[in-house]
């Protein structure tokens, strides 16, 4: 039976979403520990993104088969009991034949949080990336509006990635300002490799008044990535949610 999953998880101390040999991994830890409970019977996963090391979920989606049906209640609970601390399975049902997490996937929605206190609260510092303020707002708001509509972003990819293109359709990209941290929700069908992380780093330069709205746009439409300015930290970043088809029937 195929299962479909929505996890949250602290990036923290992970290296990412995918599974690699000699590092710890959110894929890597799901995977021991449905091997367990499928009685020693290797179990891939599929995650709807690959976020990278440092970077938290909210509303991760997995998919993945296993031979034993079980009930949903009770393989949550036995998939959260063997689970580290720092991943939590918050839903798991049977999914349609064919469901895939990634492949089925319409969209995700990242967040992005800074701190911009001229000292970062300690509270803070795992979740969100540190930018001293003040930054202007409207500026944001206006370089965000850049993004928004399809478009090329090969400027803002990251190498690595291994897509077949580097076309987008971004449907929401919105600033705002919310106790003392400034808020970047992101809305598309699909990110490239540091894609989020690469907007934001505009959207900053932007703030501080570095670079100008109409400079980004030019850059943008460039489509080179040594014409944009840096990723911002991973630590700000969260996967938020993932849209997939409404059932049917």
């Amino acid at each position: 039976m195929i299962y479909r999953l929505t996890l949250a998880y602290d990036g923290t101390e992970f290296e990412g979403w995918q599974r690699q040999s000699r590092a710890r991994t959110v894929q890597g830890v799901l995977e021991q520990a449905l091997q367990r409970l499928s009685g020693g019977a290797e179990v891939r996963i599929a995650g709807a993104g690959r976020t990278d090391a440092g970077v938290h979920a909210l509303g991760q989606v997995a998919s993945f088969e296993l031979e034993r049906v079980w009930e949903p209640p009770q393989l949550l609970r036995a998939l959260n009991g063997l689970l580290p601390e720092d991943v939590r399975a918050l839903e798991l049902r049977p999914a349609a034949p064919g469901f895939h997490a990634r492949r089925s996937a319409l969209g995700k929605h990242y967040r992005y949080t800074l701190d911009t206190a001229p000292v970062q609260c300690p509270l803070r510092r795992r979740y969100a990336a540190h930018v001293p303020g003040p930054l202007d707002v409207s500026a944001m708001r206006a370089a965000a509006t850049a993004f928004v509509g399809r478009r090329d972003f090969a400027a803002l990819q990251s190498s690595g990635g291994g897509v077949k293109t580097s076309v987008r359709s971004v449907t929401r990209c919105e600033a705002r300002l919310e106790d003392a941290a400034l808020i970047v929700e992101v809305e598309a069908d699909g990110f490239l490799r540091k894609m989020v992380r690469s907007m934001v780093g505009g959207l900053v330069e932007a703030g501080r008044g570095a670079r100008a709205v109409e400079e980004l746009r030019g850059a943008l439409l460039a489509r080179d990535r040594r014409a944009w300015p840096a990723p911002a930290e991973a630590r700000g970043l969260t996967l938020v949610a993932v849209r997939y088809p409404a059932p049917t029937g």
